[in-house]
């Protein structure tokens, strides 16, 4: 008699990786909304660059590596890459600084290390940081949200689209007259001109708990990530994490001192806080795997934040704070491993 033989895997995986890309990028859509209609359409046209350059730099990569782009591209990873990085984006970018950044977070940070599902460092965080110390000025362009602030100047789409392809703008404008500092570079600014939060608070740009415009696209992301949650595309553990780290020191600090303290609500709805927890920190392959390993890993990336908002250069913090507990990962999983019950016995075989 001839029995069947299988190799392993002998279990057929719940879902393809393309389907769990595909609710990620279903999940982000009305955030996307949000922002074009708060931000203007910067977004679409800093997601298309990011787009092109990460599949393309997705299609070389896997060429040279002897494998089929086709079957690489198809898992849409490169296109969650391009659409978290746009997020991270200020509307007016030119087109080079977010190339720049889609290609490192592929080519680099994905490719040099395997390719997917080997990548030490979230893709899209480690082009961030990229554009951050390369292109520092170019992050501070974030356009006013449409509500508020009065004596705003808003661009044209053909306005943003023309500085976009070429780094200008229209001769009768100036940067001060078309940007605005964001909500979390206002604070840190305030408070280190000795103003209260009070103070900082009773500004334009503010808003019920964070920054005017901020804090809608933070509740669209939160119900999109919310949404991955009942899937079982992301479980719990990160995002509780992440709100544990930040907002358990935020709260402590703001009920010692609150006159330089904002509250965890702030930084619960201030920069990327929403976005990281749901949608960046949850990454599979640079997070921390077990159960408790990812709790302890998703509150270090919070913890981080903290810090380098309360106490650091930076007024967001979330692309650091990520890649550092990315080095982490390994040990949070040695430490975290689940017990073996049983041992194995050479002799026996059992």
């Amino acid at each position: 008699m001839e029995f069947e033989r299988h190799e392993a895997p002998y279990l057929a995986p719940k879902a393809q990786v393309s389907t769990v890309m595909l609710h990620v990028l279903i999940a982000l859509f009305p955030a996307a909304i949000a922002h074009v209609w708060f931000f203007g359409p910067g977004f679409i046209f800093n997601l298309i660059i990011a787009s092109t350059f990460c599949v393309a730099g997705e299609a070389v990569m896997v060429k040279l590596r002897n494998h089929k782009p086709k079957q690489a591209l198809s898992d849409y990873s490169a296109l969650v890459t391009a659409a978290v990085l746009a997020f991270a984006l200020p509307s007016l970018t030119p087109w080079w600084v977010t190339a720049t950044g889609a290609l490192f977070g592929i080519v680099v940070a994905k490719h040099l290390y395997g390719g997917l599902g080997f990548n030490v460092f979230n893709p899209a965080m480690a082009g961030y940081v990229v554009i951050l110390v390369a292109f520092p000025m170019h992050l501070n362009l974030w356009v006013a949200p449409r509500m508020g602030d009065i004596d705003y100047q808003y661009l044209t789409i053909i306005e943003g689209l023309r500085y976009t392809l070429t780094g200008s703008l229209p001769d009768i404008l100036t940067f001060d007259a078309v940007t605005r500092a964001t909500p979390l570079d206002v604070m840190k600014s305030g408070l280190n001109n000795a103003r209260t939060v009070a103070e900082v608070r009773a500004l334009p740009i503010m808003g019920d708990i964070g920054g005017r415009g901020w804090e809608w696209i933070g509740n669209f992301i939160a119900l999109g990530g919310i949404w991955l949650l009942v899937k079982q595309v992301i479980r719990w553990h990160i995002p509780m994490g992440v709100g544990a780290g930040l907002l358990i020191p935020a709260g402590l600090m703001y009920l010692i001192e609150p006159g330089s303290n904002p509250g965890p609500g702030f930084h619960l709805f201030g920069g990327a806080t929403i976005l990281c927890a749901f949608f960046i920190a949850t990454d599979p392959v640079s997070a921390a795997t077990s159960p408790k390993g990812r709790f302890i890993y998703g509150a270090g990336i919070g913890f981080i934040i903290y810090v380098i908002r309360t106490w650091g250069a930076y007024a967001d913090g979330v692309a650091f704070a990520v890649l550092l507990m990315n080095m982490a990962v390994p040990g949070i999983d040695y430490i975290t491993q689940p017990h073996i019950v049983g041992h194995y016995d050479e002799e026996s075989g059992l």
